[in-house]
Formats: structure tokens, sequence, C-alpha cells
């Protein structure tokens, strides 16, 4: 019976093949219309080509030259040229771990920062929204240094870059306490076991 059944299954399988290999197409039913949407992606460069791209950019150049971190830390102007140290030693105020169940430097340990790494670059700071201290940087030997990290305490960060073309940062509020910085412009730099900073006075240049 199974067999039967089989090739009665086949027989109307191969008959409806066939069936289907003679069919014709005898027309077509309803309506055809042509496509009158327009292209997706001709259609993204026609809004792209409509944007005004200058007054965006525009925009932008306003925007950074107005940015300001909110960490930033103003300081007043040098009234005299003076020198001071500064001593980076630090006493922990909390436990670290060694990440095995112990401890690594309890908390109390007093160390100097300067004893494990080195302070690498000088570190100028200058108020870039005065332009005395933006032209006393330019013609002070610090300017091409290679080792001078310039920091600003105010002023537009695009705005100085591109008068120095150089690199730039903003001094942040932690930077300035850390350094016991009080006026700019300032020198930092490391000497031995201390940090040394200078103030410079350009009341002259004026």
């Amino acid at each position: 019976m199974r067999r039967i059944a089989a090739r009665i299954i086949t027989s109307g399988f191969l008959l409806l093949m066939a069936q289907v290999s003679c069919a014709s197409v005898v027309g077509y039913g309803g309506a055809v219309y042509p496509i009158h949407e327009k292209d997706a992606l001709e259609e993204l460069h026609e809004r792209i080509r409509q944007v005004d791209w200058s007054r965006h950019l525009e925009r932008l150049t306003r925007s950074l030259k107005a940015y300001r971190p909110v960490t930033l830390h103003p300081l007043p102007k040098a009234r005299e040229d003076r020198t001071f140290s500064v001593d980076l030693t630090y006493t922990l105020e909390f436990d670290i771990p060694d990440g095995s169940g112990g401890i690594l430097f309890p908390k109390g340990y007093t160390f100097n920062p300067l004893d494990y790494a080195g302070l690498p670059n000088i570190l100028v700071f200058i108020d870039g929204g005065d332009t005395h201290q933006v032209e006393w940087f330019r013609n002070s030997g610090y300017a091409k240094n290679p080792r001078v990290m310039l920091l600003l305490t105010g002023g537009s960060h695009a705005s100085v870059s591109g008068k120095l073309q150089r690199p730039v940062f903003y001094a942040t509020r932690q930077i300035a306490e850390r350094f016991r910085l009080q006026a700019v412009p300032s020198v930092l730099q490391q000497k031995g076991r201390i940090v040394e900073v200078k103030e410079f006075a350009i009341e002259h240049t004026e």
C-alpha cells in the first residue's frame, strides 16, 4: 500500500510540474504606473548640497572660542618677579590595597612623587585672554623649547593655539592648587626633589 501511495504522489507531482512548464502569460491584471519617487541616494545628495556649511562652521568656531572648562582656575597678573619652591610631599588620607587582601600603602604614609617619577616638562602658565602675556610667551625663550607645555588660566584655547601655532592646554583648579600657583605668567620646573616656580611681572611691556 505504501509503495502504491508513493507512486500516486510522485505521478501527481510530475503532472503538476509538466503543467507549470507549459504555462504561458495570458495578460496582466490591474493598472501599471511609473515610479515618481526620487532615488533615496539622489535625494540625500541634494539635501547635502542645500546645507549652508559655512554657517555651521562659523557657529562651531564661535563655540570653540567661547569654550571654557568648568574647572578652569583664573589667576591674577604677577606684580613682581619672584621665585619660590613647592614641596610635593604628600600624606595618604586612606589605605591603598595591594589587590590580595593586604595593604600596599597605609593611611598616613608620606612620600614625594618626584622620588618615583620626574617632571619631564617645563610648565608655563599664562592668561590667554591677556594679549601682553601671549606676546611675552611668543618672544620668550620658552616658545621654542620643545620641553615646554603651555597652560592657560584664562582666554580662548583655540585663539591662543592659532596665534602661537602650538598645542595649548587649560590649567585646572587641581593643577593650580597642587603647585600653589598664585599669579601669571609663571614657569614651573623640577629642581631635584622640589618644584621651582618663577613669576614674571611684565608691566614694562605695556
